[in-house]
């Protein structure tokens, strides 16, 4: 089944209720735009083809594609064949899926969709596409508490499981009519060999002057075509986004469903409902999180690690055990972060690209690490800056210090070895090597290395002036 199956998503609208420069479909909901979330959800029917039928700035949305279809590939999935046919002017519904049509073969079962309805999941569509078969048309639906504005779904007598025999908008339709809470989504799957009659046919004498899609329901009744709906509890599934403020609410509705994931997975969620997932987070067993956290990227919690709250962490892997204190900001970017087995965080700690912690390390309130590795047991506990550095076992780093890795043109590497001691207020010039087991005096600016087991200390000398007197407001100015 899933071979021939083919997807036309509409993506051509303006989305001028957005009041943004960017296209709708590009707007972001749980850190990713709204067509991805379509695209990926499609990816797991392993289309044939897939049509995203462009419009408004279509030559960015078309760019964005290509970025997702390369990340695709690069992940080793093949996303088969796609097409970007073009809708100008946008003459409603069933006009973009015709400017679809010379794209879709003729023995598919075609899947249509919306570039901003991004929760449709999976499943869902699967057992539309099963609906529809090799020879109805399936109509995915759902039931409103208020339906007012919707399209209401008429079926036959007989019940909720009785054929459809129209959609029939809100305007149009009799006081009876508008007693239906049954609506349509506007996702359909219908075989090819159907839908393309039905679109030669279409016409737009209506008082919009468009071509409605929806209008293949009467032709599909005329010709004795099943026509059969889908019918689901979750309208969260179905929502589009035409404004900042639906996006808003889709938003909570999305973090709720994935917090509900988590729990049901056994995470611990201080409350859900200050909980923000922007990619993909694994978590063990025993995984605690407290409130106001945001997860971006990837993101791999071992068992038993706690987070604190308001933390940030992006592409990060958290070994087990490990203890994040509040307000700590993690971000990896392209590189990725490791933080070991035990380790302690926080808080208002930063860890940034490169950044890889063996186990038992400390980095305290604070400090800031950066592209540097830290071996097992070291610790920077206050007010510190590590970049471009490789730390031994059991450092410990002083409150203050600094690696000056930047001569204003290049970056160098500060090595410090096992067991070293540095003092508080440190700058360490690179390049340079800390020899195992050695000391650096509190206040030292060292730029050259030092050898092991010694005692460096390299600052001036203190000179004491007796009987001087600070300057005061009533000095008279120099002139």
């Amino acid at each position: 089944m899933n071979s021939a199956i083919e997807v036309a998503i509409m993506a051509a609208g303006k989305g001028t209720r957005m009041k943004s420069s960017l296209p709708k479909v590009l707007q972001r909901l749980a850190g990713k735009p709204l067509l991805d979330h379509v695209l990926d959800t499609v990816q797991q029917l392993a289309p044939r083809r897939v049509a995203v039928i462009v419009g408004h700035q279509a030559e960015a949305v078309q760019q964005h594609c290509a970025g997702w279809l390369q990340a695709q590939r690069s992940q080793g999935r093949e996303p088969g064949a796609f097409f970007f046919p073009s809708q100008m002017p946008q003459l409603g519904t069933g006009h973009a899926v015709q400017q679809a049509q010379p794209h879709l073969s003729p023995d598919a079962t075609v899947l249509i969709l919306s570039g901003d309805v991004p929760l449709t999941e999976v499943d869902t569509l699967r057992q539309l596409v099963a609906l529809a078969g090799s020879d109805a048309l399936a109509l995915l639906t759902v039931r409103l508490p208020d339906p007012s504005g919707y399209g209401r779904i008429v079926r036959a007598p007989g019940g909720a499981d009785a054929a459809v025999q129209a959609i029939v908008e809100h305007k149009d339709a009799s006081e009876a009519q508008r007693a239906i809470d049954e609506i349509y989504s506007g996702i359909m799957a219908v075989p090819m060999r159907h839908l393309s009659g039905w679109l030669g046919a279409l016409r737009n004498n209506n008082a919009q002057g468009e071509y409605y899609l929806t209008d293949v329901v009467k032709m599909a009744v005329e010709q004795d075509i099943p026509v059969k709906a889908l019918c689901i509890a979750d309208a969260t599934q179905v929502e589009g986004v035409n404004s900042p403020r639906q996006l808003a609410q889709l938003e909570r509705a999305c973090q709720l469903r994935q917090a509900h994931a988590l729990l049901d997975a056994g995470v611990r969620l201080a409350d859900p409902a200050r909980f923000d997932l922007r990619g993909e987070l694994d978590c063990g067993e025993d995984v605690d999180i407290d409130v106001g956290c945001v997860f971006e990227g990837r993101v791999q919690l071992g068992s038993g690690v706690r987070v604190g709250a308001h933390c940030v962490i992006a592409n990060a892997h958290i070994a087990s055990g490990v203890q994040i204190q509040p307000f700590t900001h993690i971000d990896g970017g392209s590189q990725g972060i490791t933080v070991g087995a035990g380790s302690q965080i926080g808080p208002f700690a930063r860890l940034r690209p490169g950044a890889v912690l063996g186990a038992d390390v400390h980095i305290g309130n604070f400090v800031e690490v950066k592209n540097s590795s830290l071996a097992d047991g070291a610790k920077a506990n206050h007010l510190a800056y590590l970049g471009d550095a490789t730390v031994g076992e059991r450092v410990n780093y002083g409150a203050g210090s600094i690696t000056a890795n930047y001569d204003g043109a290049n970056k160098h590497r500060t090595v410090i070895e096992a067991d070293v001691h540095v003092g508080s207020n440190c700058v360490l010039v690179a390049p340079v090597t800390l020899g195992a087991g050695g000391t650096i005096g509190g206040g030292s600016t060292v730029n050259k290395s030092t050898p092991p087991g010694a005692l460096t200390i390299a600052r001036a000398k203190p000179v004491s002036f007796a009987n001087w007197k600070r300057p005061s407001k009533a000095d008279k100015p120099r002139t």
